[in-house]
């Protein structure tokens, strides 16, 4: 078994001279080069899907081969019209802008109480919502040739929060990711009005402490395009300098002022679809998680 060779990752990280497009919607079987909404035989006759993008590398007889691909999972933030997030797995764009087609990019939803539509603010049913990440990556990975010890979990806003928050509800799918990326906010940091999950913020936090338990020593970046998010100040005392990173985006200096082509506000998951110098480094730490994880034994 192979899996991507890492320096095309890295020198094919470079951006092309105007915004990334997103690849295509489209019908039927996934195809490189394409997102496709596939809805599992569980939730036949629902609206209930997720989303897969292939490489643009990826074809069947390479997979037969033995090739493998690195795996980005994808959490959308919630329904803000404001910032142009609709909530919903097409809305997602986060994740490619990290891979630029050189990962199998899934987004994921969050399953609706009825267990027929998404729900697009909010978690939903977590524990069905939980259950499918843990059914259909794997499946995803077994299925067109995921790397399943290369699958990073990633989210914006909402999305952010769930990476903690629904990554690692438990150890079983706590145990699917090699490494995490939240960009704008984080599980613990706040309670969140009308929500009772998140209060009171004493007992939340210690909840959220006990998921990041399960981090196990693997990489996690904490990425902020808006101030005052509070992460720093919540994460510090709860894990050693060596097991996360934290960097601000100045959103200006990517995006100029907005409303913009790229984006309607700073608070967004278009940014990486643009070059800028904190876009690579996002780049950069992916591949040197990729890197390390290639180091240790299977």
């Amino acid at each position: 078994m192979r899996s991507t060779p890492l320096a095309v990752l890295v020198f094919g990280a470079l951006a092309p001279a105007a915004d990334l497009p997103l690849p295509p919607l489209a019908t039927g079987q996934p195809t490189a080069g394409k997102r496709v909404a596939v809805t599992p035989q569980e939730y036949a006759g629902t609206e209930v899907h997720h989303l897969i993008a292939l490489p643009t590398d990826w074809s069947p007889q390479a997979k037969a081969q033995g090739k493998r691909w690195p795996v980005i999972v994808e959490y959308t933030g919630n329904l803000h019209p404001a910032s142009g997030s609709t909530g919903e797995v097409e809305g997602a764009a986060l994740g490619y802008g990290l891979s630029r087609g050189q990962a199998i990019w899934i987004v994921l939803p969050y399953i609706a109480t009825d267990h027929r539509h998404h729900e697009v603010t909010w978690w939903g049913d977590v524990a069905a919502t939980v259950a499918y990440a843990k059914q259909h990556v794997p499946r995803i990975c077994a299925e067109y040739g995921g790397d399943p010890r290369q699958v990073l979990l990633c989210g914006f806003s909402r999305g952010a929060i769930a990476v903690s928050f629904l990554g690692l509800h438990d150890d079983d799918i706590a145990r699917l990711w090699c490494g995490f990326w939240a960009h704008d906010h984080f599980d613990g940091t706040r309670s969140w009005s009308g929500q009772a999950w998140s209060s009171p913020l004493p007992r939340y936090q210690k909840e959220t402490a006990a998921r990041l338990e399960r981090l196990q020593g693997r990489p996690l970046l904490v990425t902020q395009g808006i101030a005052g998010t509070g992460t720093r100040e919540f994460l510090t005392p709860l894990l050693p300098p060596s097991a996360w990173t934290c960097r601000d985006v100045d959103m200006t200096a990517v995006g100029g002022a907005f409303p913009n082509p790229m984006a309607k506000d700073p608070h967004n998951d278009r940014w990486l679809l643009r070059d800028s110098p904190a876009a690579e480094e996002v780049r950069r730490w992916w591949v040197q998680v990729l890197n390390d994880t290639n180091k240790k034994p299977r």
